[in-house]
């Protein structure tokens, strides 16, 4: 399969100030793209693409015009989108039962309308083009259920479902589309959580390089790390009993609630407001 040069295409990210957006916006720069971050932290985004050498914005993703407007300003300043990653996301860690519905709420405006927002007015701008290519960041959640985050694993399943679905409507317009599915990362997201020897972390810098390999091979699916790709397929092929019944061997009900609460304090209290990384 030919490679795609990454030198001077115009790559865009979506909660790009910090964590894995940052991460993949220093790694595509690295390999000579041009790249737009955008976040709803403002001036960190700011201060992220001073220390990269990249062009940012301000970002709400659940804006379907602001999204537009992020878009049509980076391909003014850099020149057409060549790529775009939605890479924003939220995930907070409480029983289904105790979520506060703004919670809930957020994590469907941010998770799930602002990847169908992003993904939507992509294929109105590269479908022209004939070219593009889409990648949207899942998570191992969108392909097995742990107990602590159920509406985060229900945001990630429904991202894994849009992405497949969309690839399948779209498949002539020339624009490629890509499902990443990372298991846990050492981001802020993740604070607090104890690894596992099944989901055990692995940096933002692995997960960048793996969208990078995935735009320039045009892959449609990536697991981070890749024998996550192994277990989500045996997951998939057991029978719902069996499914729950591996899970709770493996403590998936209870892993994330397990967190040690006062280091997840500042992350829960920053996402519970306005950010999306």
């Amino acid at each position: 399969m030919a490679k795609t040069n990454l030198t001077s295409r115009v790559v865009a990210v979506t909660g790009g100030a910090r964590g894995i957006g940052a991460a993949i916006a220093a790694a595509f720069i690295e390999a000579g793209a041009k790249v737009a971050i955008g976040d709803i932290d403002v001036h960190l985004a700011e201060k992220t693409a001073g220390a990269l050498g990249c062009w940012s914005a301000g970002l709400d993703v659940a804006d379907r015009a602001g999204f537009a407007e992020f878009l049509d300003s980076a391909a003014a300043a850099l020149g057409p989108v060549d790529v775009l990653i939605n890479n924003a996301g939220i995930m907070p860690v409480t029983p289904l039962v105790d979520e506060p519905a703004q919670s809930i709420q957020r994590q469907l405006a941010i998770n799930v309308t602002g990847v169908i927002y992003g993904t939507q007015l992509a294929i109105e701008r590269m479908a022209p083009r004939g070219t593009g290519h889409v990648v949207n960041i899942a998570s191992a959640a969108g392909r097995m259920g742990f107990g602590g985050v159920s509406t985060y694993s229900a945001t990630k399943f429904a991202v894994a479902g849009f992405t497949e679905a969309v690839a399948l409507e779209a498949a002539s317009s020339g624009i490629v589309f890509t499902t990443v599915y990372p298991g846990m990362v050492t981001t802020e997201l993740s604070a607090g959580i104890p690894d596992h020897w099944l989901m055990r972390s692995c940096s933002p810098e692995v997960v960048a390089a793996a969208v990078m390999d995935a735009v320039r091979r045009g892959r449609r699916s990536v697991y981070v790390p890749r024998r996550l790709g192994p277990v989500a397929a045996v997951y998939g092929a057991l029978p719902v009993r069996a499914r729950a019944a591996v899970m709770g061997l493996l403590g998936a009900d209870h892993r994330m609630l397990d967190g040690d609460a006062d280091i997840r304090q500042t992350y829960e209290s920053r996402v519970g407001k306005a950010h999306q990384t």
